[in-house]
């Protein structure tokens, strides 16, 4: 398993480098660290939608909790970074220690719980994917650290209380009614002196 690692590491390390990608991984990570980005994205959806305002509140604030809870896992676990010669990793982190990935753990507990307000929140999957290949791409975690953190992260997202008293998803739209139909109107009786109406030719 541990050579497995490795060399999916060593891939990612080495392949589909280019400045541009590097540059984008590396402000990818700095937004996610300590789940700051989530905690912003969560309060401007909060400041957008009033109807359920503390939900995305509550979600934006799960990205610095998980960072909290997998920290606790890095002490139990204890697992250090990968080193791979001639390959330093593209950026720096406040912690040695690698296993689980927090910002994987963080990225995918606020989208999981996001998409759980609003199904359309489901697109914040795109940048927590995107935070999770970049930490192995980067040279900064093992793959099998971003694996778990995904794992780690959905569960806390699906298992965070959101508040109830907010509709958790919009409702559909209502499809087009049809036309209600006219009421017929019963025509009056002729009076029966009237002349009987000539036969058209």
């Amino acid at each position: 398993m541990r050579d497995l690692d490795l060399k999916i590491l060593r891939a990612m390390r080495t392949r589909g480098h280019t400045p541009a990608v590097e540059r984008a991984a590396r402000l990818l990570g700095k937004a996610g660290n300590n789940g700051a980005g989530w905690l912003v994205a969560g309060a401007a959806l909060a400041v957008a939608d009033k109807r359920r305002r503390s939900a995305w509140a509550a979600a934006g604030a799960l990205g610095p909790a998980a960072i909290g809870l997998n920290y606790g896992v890095k002490l139990l676990v204890r697992r250090p970074r990968p080193v791979l010669k001639g390959l330093p990793p593209l950026g720096g982190a406040p912690s040695s220690l690698s296993f689980p990935s927090a910002h994987s753990t963080s990225s995918f507990a606020v989208a999981t719980a996001m998409t759980r307000i609003d199904r359309r929140a489901a697109l914040a999957f795109v940048p927590a994917l995107a935070v999770a290949a970049g930490r192995p791409y980067l040279g900064m975690h093992y793959p099998s650290d971003v694996a778990v953190g995904v794992v780690l992260g959905t569960a806390l997202g699906l298992a965070v209380p959101l508040p109830r008293s907010e509709a958790p998803l919009p409702p559909k739209a209502p499809s087009a009614a049809a036309p209600a139909p006219s009421a017929s109107v019963p025509e009056a009786p002729a009076p029966p002196d009237a002349p009987a109406p000539e036969a058209t030719p």
